[in-house]
């Protein structure tokens, strides 16, 4: 399983098990994700999604009611910077999925148990409907403003543009979830970044999504199911699709022992993020 998690040394790293064929490597900061009971990684998850949706939707409410007080670019770093503290909260907790279409592209890729798939996906669309009903308790009347995703043109350009988000998404996830090579400790800065910069070229153009539960949330609070499918699908397709691009290029041919050290920032200061 490769979760974003906080190591056992007092700064962000990666916990993850790597598959060398039918070899399995697993370092402290997994078993440290292991020893988590399931339950509180499904805790985890509905309140990471219901943040995350929470503070993410609000400044798309506000910024309607408000006359464009946010702005666009105000949006788009909402969502990024949201993104990222969830993940530094409760990463070493869940993994900070967040997103039914990374769950299930960690699952094809081997990197999930299969089996905690449906839990997962039940409770990040829970956070995201609980999200989305406070906001629509709070901002009600002509403050009253649909917080979802839906196209604003042909179906098939919202369909490219979000498999593609999400594809360069979970692309950079797998980088920064998955492989020990990469810096551990700005997993989040670099999925956080991820999101903003997707949001401020195709939020105009499909709302950028790039998560199942981010959509249907606001979409079965507000009864708006226009294109809806689009955000259930090609989602999923992306992340599947960029997790596997990424297993294309993991591999190398160094030892083994040498893939699996954690790669820190901090190294330089005599700090290592590796057990």
């Amino acid at each position: 399983m490769a979760e974003i998690s906080g190591s056992s040394n007092g700064h962000h790293a990666v916990s993850l098990n790597i598959k060398d064929d039918s070899t399995a490597v697993t370092n402290a900061e997994s078993a440290d994700c292991i020893s988590v009971p399931f339950i509180q990684k499904l805790i985890a998850e509905v309140v990471g999604t219901y943040f995350l949706i929470f503070a993410g939707g609000a400044s798309v409410v506000v910024n309607l009611s408000k006359n464009g007080v946010i702005t666009f670019p105000g949006i788009s770093i909402t969502w990024g910077l949201v993104v990222m503290v969830m993940v530094y909260s409760v990463g070493h907790i869940s993994g900070a999925h967040f997103n039914p279409a990374v769950t299930i592209a960690f699952a094809i890729t081997k990197r999930f148990p299969w089996k905690q798939v449906p839990a997962y996906v039940v409770a990040q669309v829970l956070g995201s409907t609980l999200a989305s009903g406070t906001l629509r308790l709070i901002f009600n009347g002509t403050q009253d403003h649909f917080s979802g995703t839906l196209p604003s043109d042909s179906y098939l350009q919202t369909f490219v543009v979000e498999f593609i988000i999400t594809f360069y998404l979970m692309f950079v996830v797998s980088g920064v979830a998955t492989d020990n090579r990469a810096i551990g400790e700005l997993a989040g800065l670099a999925v956080g970044a991820t999101v903003l910069l997707n949001v401020m070229f195709a939020g105009p153009i499909t709302g950028a999504s790039m998560n199942p539960a981010r959509s249907l949330g606001p979409a079965l609070v507000s009864k708006q199911f226009k294109g809806l499918w689009i955000y259930m699908v090609a989602p999923i397709l992306g992340a599947i699709s960029g997790a596997l691009v990424y297993n294309t290029i993991r591999f190398t041919d160094k030892p083994l022992r040498e893939i699996t050290k954690s790669a820190s920032f901090l190294k330089g200061q005599g700090r290592s993020a590796s057990p």
